[in-house]
């Protein structure tokens, strides 16, 4: 699906005082394309995902999803926030299931072997009759995208959703992230404030910049998949992202 943010404005009211967010934002994503927003702290990443969501409304402007305009939450948009959100009352495997047998498109069986085969992957196989407070608040983050990455929605909306997981578990989550992008042509908007995530996994980076918020620049990632975070080629075009960031200076 593709979403179009046209000439998009949100400000916020605090303590009597206005500020603003997002100002004049353009962007279009095409169809199935992984793209990272990329940014510092208080840039409206956030706000602009949210917006893309339907969670929030904008004061000025326009967002299409597959040219229909954006007015509230869709079952076409799944959204993965920092923090995770889990029934507390099912089990590691239930959670993770639980999209999945309400869409009534797999069997029962199909889902288990899904589910199951993901868990195995990051690490949670062991702890799959495990319940949310029995585990640390990287497992439970580790089940939250497990169970969203497998309902395959057209359109996935990521809120730093490695930011509280391990390295380790963090690249293997990468990497299944990349895989059901590639299954089934998700389009992905992926917020992150880490450069090595960015160029991993992108198409095109956004690279934002605050006070207000708005787009600094757009990047295309050149580099073939599958990349390799230890070649010259990686390591040169994270230096170039850095400079626009203004991390550092030549």
């Amino acid at each position: 699906m593709t979403i179009d943010i046209k000439n998009i404005s949100k400000s916020f009211t605090t303590k009597d005082k206005e500020f603003t967010a997002l100002k004049n934002i353009n962007l279009h994503v095409d169809d199935g394309e992984l793209i990272c927003l990329l940014g510092p702290s208080g840039c409206g990443k956030t706000t602009l995902l949210r917006l893309i969501g339907g969670l929030e409304k904008a004061d000025e402007g326009e967002i299409y999803d597959n040219n229909q305009k954006v007015t509230c939450p869709s079952k076409d948009r799944s959204f993965i926030f920092q923090q995770y959100s889990l029934f507390p009352w099912l089990n590691v495997l239930d959670n993770v299931m639980f999209g999945l047998n309400l869409s009534n498109e797999n069997s029962k069986e199909k889902n288990l072997s899904d589910a199951e085969r993901y868990l195995e992957r990051v690490g949670l196989a062991e702890f799959k009759y495990s319940y949310p407070h029995e585990l640390s608040g990287g497992m439970k983050q580790r089940v939250a995208i497990i169970r969203s990455l497998l309902n395959h929605t057209p359109i996935l909306l990521m809120d730093e959703p490695f930011s509280a997981v391990d390295m380790l578990n963090r690249h293997s989550l990468q990497e299944q992230l990349i895989g059901v992008w590639k299954r089934f042509n998700t389009t992905i908007l992926f917020v992150t404030h880490d450069v090595d995530e960015a160029v991993y996994l992108a198409d095109k980076i956004v690279i934002m910049d605050k006070k207000p918020g708005r787009i600094k620049d757009i990047v295309k990632v050149p580099i073939s998949r599958p990349r390799k975070r230890e070649s010259n080629e990686f390591l040169d075009f994270q230096d170039k992202i850095e400079k626009l960031l203004g991390i550092w200076e030549p």
